[in-house]
């Protein structure tokens, strides 16, 4: 398939998908245009697809590890009832006047919770005060494990852990080289998921792969 036949096909889905919200649109283009490295944020397919996992479960209390520009958790708070919360962990205290920014702006901004620190140090108290129905993983790629075995245990039946990256870049299917840390940390979770018999799973190949656990 070549580039611009990918390209028409990318075009053709997103004219065939609910548009995003003025806000997000807005928050995007101001991504691309103020960050270095905009396309690290989820995008309009993949944001849809957290929104309608999240309708589709009816979750109420929403993780979600790794913030960068807030998109994914505007996707998130809009499609949580009234009562609902998303709790997002960023690490990069340069990005929290950028995410402030935006969540002010939204009608929803009361549902969404930034906690800024290593994650690994935070989610202990938050595994301890909330119960999530729904996780969504998008950070440091070679904690994915770590943060993985931490929540489970914490998770109801039937609650879904969504971990982004997880095809990176098709690198997954080639022989890692022993400096790649990223790819090595990716091919070990996938792996460590796979294996794990607390859990059903699907690798969504969408952008850079999306994976659909669900605690059983």
């Amino acid at each position: 398939m070549t580039t611009d036949h990918t390209d028409r096909l990318e075009a053709y889905i997103l004219e065939h998908t609910t548009p995003e919200s003025e806000l997000r649109a807005h928050l995007s283009r101001e991504a691309h245009v103020r960050l270095l490295r905009a396309r690290m944020l989820s995008g309009h397919l993949q944001g849809n697809l957290l929104q309608m996992i999240c309708r589709m479960t009816h979750a109420h209390q929403v993780l979600e590890i790794g913030t960068y520009t807030g998109y994914a958790a505007h996707c998130l708070a809009e499609a949580l009832p009234e009562d609902g919360e998303v709790h997002t962990l960023e690490s990069d205290d340069e990005m929290e006047d950028f995410i402030r920014e935006f969540v002010a702006q939204a009608p929803y901004r009361d549902r969404i919770h930034l906690h800024l620190g290593d994650a690994l140090e935070l989610l202990p108290k938050l595994l301890e005060k909330y119960s999530f129905d729904l996780v969504y993983i998008d950070a440091n790629k070679r904690q994915y494990i770590d943060y993985y075995e931490l929540i489970l245990p914490h998770l109801p039946s039937g609650a879904i852990i969504l971990a982004d990256n997880t095809l990176w870049d098709g690198k997954v299917v080639a022989e890692p080289l022993p400096t790649d840390a990223q790819t090595q940390a990716i091919l070990a979770f996938n792996d460590w998921v796979q294996q794990d018999p607390r859990v059903e799973n699907l690798i969504l190949p969408m952008r850079d792969g999306l994976s659909l656990i669900r605690k059983l």
